[in-house]
């Protein structure tokens, strides 16, 4: 399996707990950091919670992989799971809205989730 197709089974993982504005940017080009970040929105800490456990769950379960270090799922306001080449990042709308990754990255090819599944 491809990096971009983990990304896409971390974005579907995403999908199944309702997460809100999935996107995939494509960065490998313009970092050595990962090639794909994952990043989308929960609104609630259960919820943050709930979708970084699905993205365990269904990456460990599909692809037999676990991830390499993961951060935040405790406080569950910004949770981060590293899977070296694929990165997802699951935050509450304050945090994202804070942070703003996407701009941060805008110079990496970006995919909404919805339309890259179509």
């Amino acid at each position: 399996m491809d990096s971009e197709q983990l990304a896409a089974l971390a974005a579907d993982a995403c999908d199944d707990r309702k997460a809100t504005d999935i996107r995939m940017i494509r960065v490998d080009e313009v970092s050595s950091l990962a090639d794909w970040l994952v990043i989308a929105g929960g609104q609630s800490d259960v919820q943050v919670r709930a979708i970084a456990r699905s993205v365990q769950d269904k990456l460990e379960d599909e692809v037999q992989r676990l991830p390499l270090r993961k951060e935040g799922i405790n406080e569950g306001r910004w949770a981060l799971l590293d899977y070296g080449e694929v990165i997802v990042h699951v935050l509450m709308p304050e945090e994202r809205g804070y942070y703003d990754l996407e701009a941060f990255w805008s110079h990496g090819e970006s995919r909404s989730y919805l339309a890259s599944a179509q």
